[in-house]
């Protein structure tokens, strides 16, 4: 199926997806200045980012009841709440009040990710084809391009604040036109017993791996290239915007081998491809070198997640579609947790070179996680294996 069928098929979750990538990458962009005007050492930087981690998690355990209360506004819901709460971090300087702004970044993100990646999976059982790749593709493609924009307003001496709240007014922009109810699921009377904890949990862990890793790197590759490596602002910002761009290739083309490959397969390869990208950034002697690393990373972690979200929409019967995916988004989330403080604690320790070479071991974990999901039972049909 080709990704821009994908995508006119999923138009309004993949908006949403976009509002996301553009805020998270134009904050990728502007760590090492919110870092320094907080005053933080790396480790503090990396605690304080577990405010957002609080309100990611938590929105994952509210997500599934907002979403039965807003119903087909809780996209547009999400995307305001989103725009509002990335007001608040770029002016604070007080690091325990910019921890409580990210959470309500967290919460706001949160809700919005359950959602509109809940309104792909009913889009893809409806279809029959594979539409995640397409949409998580969105994200970095915007990740990308508010990086590399976030850049060069550094670089001009723009001030974040006035960076954000352009985005806020852009995404406040589409909110009319991502108006879109779930779908509607009846209970089957023979499967009422059987909560699938098995997929949620094997899923979920695998989610954690690319999230984690996909942390890790959006907020610390633009401190590497330019503390470990020398770079200077621009230089810094290209580390993300890497990773951002690579991921959105590895996302698009993803979407195609999708349709050849099962998910299983998929994470296999990308596990190994992601981790030899993560080992080659940590030894990196020169920016250069580092870009390649986050570029070899980018388009392997890239389907890494979007596979795990698809395949536990598959191995769980409808009606706890929604549920399932937010369950195994709370485990995936749950990386946000550790990766800001364990990054932040390995760096202060060892230096980010041994922090990236972490993040190499952590990919790899992928590869039994998705031996271990290949042997659970699928629930709902086979898609279409056609391009």
């Amino acid at each position: 199926m080709s990704v821009l069928r994908a995508l006119s098929i999923s138009r309004r979750p993949a908006a949403a997806f976009v509002v996301i990538g553009l805020f998270w990458g134009c904050f990728a962009a502007h760590v090492p200045v919110i870092k320094a005007q907080l005053g933080a050492s790396d480790a503090m930087f990396g605690t304080l980012l577990l405010g957002s981690a609080t309100g990611l998690v938590s929105a994952m355990w509210l997500a599934p009841l907002a979403d039965r209360f807003l119903g087909a506004r809780a996209m547009q819901f999400g995307v305001v709440a989103l725009c509002c709460a990335w007001l608040l971090p770029p002016v604070m300087s007080v690091p325990l009040l910019f921890a409580v702004t990210m959470a309500f970044v967290g919460l706001s993100s949160g809700l919005l990710d359950v959602v509109m990646n809940a309104r792909v999976s009913e889009l893809e059982a409806a279809h029959g084809r594979p539409l995640m790749n397409a949409n998580h593709g969105m994200f970095s493609v915007a990740y990308a391009v508010s990086a590399l924009i976030s850049g060069f307003t550094r670089e001009a001496g723009l001030l974040p604040i006035f960076v954000f709240a352009g985005l806020a007014a852009i995404c406040f922009a589409i909110v009319p036109f991502i108006r879109m109810a779930p779908a509607q699921t009846a209970q089957a009377s023979d499967d009422s017993g059987h909560y699938p904890l098995w997929p949620i949990t094997i899923c979920g862990a695998i989610v954690l791996v690319a999230f984690m890793s996909e942390a890790t790197v959006e907020a610390w590759s633009a401190l590497h290239v330019e503390r470990t490596l020398g770079g200077g602002a621009a230089e810094g910002a290209l580390g993300p915007a890497m990773l951002g761009l690579t991921m959105a290739i590895g996302r698009f083309s993803g979407q195609i081998v999708a349709a050849r490959l099962p998910e299983v397969t998929i994470i296999l390869i990308a596990g190994v491809v992601s981790a030899a990208g993560a080992m080659i950034a940590a030894i990196a002697p020169m920016p250069a070198f580092a870009y390649l690393g986050f570029g070899i990373l980018g388009l392997g972690v890239s389907v890494i997640g979007p596979m795990g979200l698809a395949l536990v929409g598959k191995l769980v019967v409808p009606h706890l579609r929604t549920e399932a995916i937010s369950r195994t988004a709370v485990i995936g989330f749950s990386g946000f947790f550790f990766a800001p403080m364990l990054m932040g604690l390995m760096s202060e320790a060892f230096g980010l070179r041994v922090a990236f070479g972490g993040v190499a071991v952590l990919l790899l974990c992928a590869v039994p996680l998705a031996l271990l999901a290949a042997k659970l039972p699928f629930q709902a049909p086979p898609q279409h294996r056609r391009a």
